[in-house]
């Protein structure tokens, strides 16, 4: 059974007491000042902060739960120390899509259990919820979780509420469940987990109802001053028409898919609504999922310049067994499409910081939030799955290792 841990606040409150009082008297002791000591200290690591330019070996040190400090020969008295020698230090990794309702929603995982998983410090739950079932989800799962977890708040009354291996009804197909006020007045109360609005268009999602749950999203988002996130499936509507709609800030999730509705034509060629779209500032998530990304397509992309802003897994209990299994597996197909390890890391932490408006995530900087990724990068034979199981073997993969979480070693693999 899976167990829904502490809340960080309630882990942290009694360990660092003690010590967040020796600092305050320090800091102002200007008699007999003090160096403030650190909690945790790895040591060693080869640190990439896309954020700041940094990829070298070297030092990251946490306390009071944020970075404090990175650098060569940092002072380690009476911190715990990790060396991480041959490892990457990444700040912590965020997953712009993912759904972790879990107990409330019949496609929910286990936040904390995929964070250990795929040393994932964010998880962005992408509409699971609605405004008819947030609250639950809030006391029930955010509040409680160790790891952070934010939330695009579905337009549709009850979220993704039919999902699963026997039923699958497309929440968007039904314009009763579209509750713009209640969605509004949900996503308002709760700005500080609530991040944007979703929807889902296409003919499995929203069916008859074509592209009109998007209109009503779009006014929801626009009155809330939030983006959408907006996933897409088969026509109709074509991806031409949902591309066109969108905002800069806003994110298209699944832009990698395969045919039909995929962003190349049938000769390759990348469309030219897709292109107009990125000039203008459209987000595009990969959102790779059940059935949202194809090597055919990734190739064609990346070839012509491409590549995805921000990789995300779409992790959810259907696809957590594959073809996507978690964050660093989807991370390891696009490193091995040809993506320097740099702009990998970045659409899983910068990039996504941008994308949810939250600037002190994904970076190392001293002073942001003490999350921090230990990966490694093995070399073998290694089978990764699209959605349409095609199978590349690549001789490397993003592995997880271990996971800082507010400051603490949390978890190790």
């Amino acid at each position: 059974m899976l167990i829904i841990g502490p809340s960080r606040d309630a882990v942290l409150r009694p360990v660092w007491a003690k010590r967040r009082d020796l600092r305050r008297s320090c800091l102002h002791n200007t008699k007999h000042p003090r160096i403030m000591p650190f909690d945790l200290v790895l040591q060693k690591g080869r640190v990439i902060d896309p954020s700041q330019g940094i990829d070298r070996v070297t030092d990251v040190a946490f306390a009071d739960g944020k970075v404090a400090a990175i650098g060569d020969g940092l002072d380690t008295t009476g911190a715990d120390i990790r060396d991480v020698s041959g490892k990457i230090v990444t700040p912590g990794l965020i997953d712009l899509h993912t759904h972790v309702y879990w107990g409330g929603t019949s496609l929910g995982v286990d936040a904390e259990d995929y964070a250990r998983q795929s040393a994932v410090t964010t998880s962005v739950d992408t509409g699971s919820a609605g405004p008819g079932n947030f609250p639950g989800f809030r006391k029930h799962v955010i509040e409680p979780s160790a790891v952070r977890i934010l939330a695009y708040l579905h337009v549709s009354f009850a979220g993704i509420y039919a999902f699963s291996n026997r039923i699958m009804v497309g929440e968007s197909h039904d314009m009763r469940l579209m509750a713009a006020q209640d969605a509004f007045e949900v996503a308002d109360a709760n700005r500080d987990v609530i991040v944007g609005i979703k929807v889902r268009i296409g003919r499995h999602a929203s069916g008859d109802s074509g592209i009109a749950p998007l209109d009503i999203a779009l006014q929801v988002s626009d009155e809330l001053g939030m983006p959408m996130m907006v996933h897409i499936d088969e026509p109709p509507p074509s991806y031409e028409a949902v591309v066109d709609r969108l905002r800069p800030g806003d994110v298209l999730t699944h832009c990698f898919r395969p045919f039909p509705n995929a962003p190349i034509d049938g000769r390759g060629k990348i469309k030219p609504e897709v292109i107009a779209a990125r000039e203008r500032g459209v987000i595009f998530d990969i959102g790779h999922g059940m059935g949202s990304f194809a090597w055919k397509t990734g190739r064609a992309m990346l070839e012509q310049g491409f590549a995805p802003d921000t990789i995300s897994s779409d992790v959810h209990a259907l696809c957590i067994n594959g073809p996507a299994f978690d964050q660093v597996t989807t991370l390891s197909k696009f490193l091995n499409l040809g993506m320097p390890l740099g702009d990998v890391i970045a659409a899983s932490t910068i990039n996504a910081a941008k994308a949810l408006g939250r600037p002190e995530l994904g970076t190392l900087k001293p002073g942001s939030p003490g999350d921090a990724s230990i990966l490694s990068i093995r070399q073998g034979s290694f089978p990764l799955e699209d959605s349409r199981a095609q199978v590349v073997t690549a001789n490397e993969r993003i592995f997880a290792d271990g996971v800082v979480v507010a400051g603490r070693w949390w978890h190790s693999n």
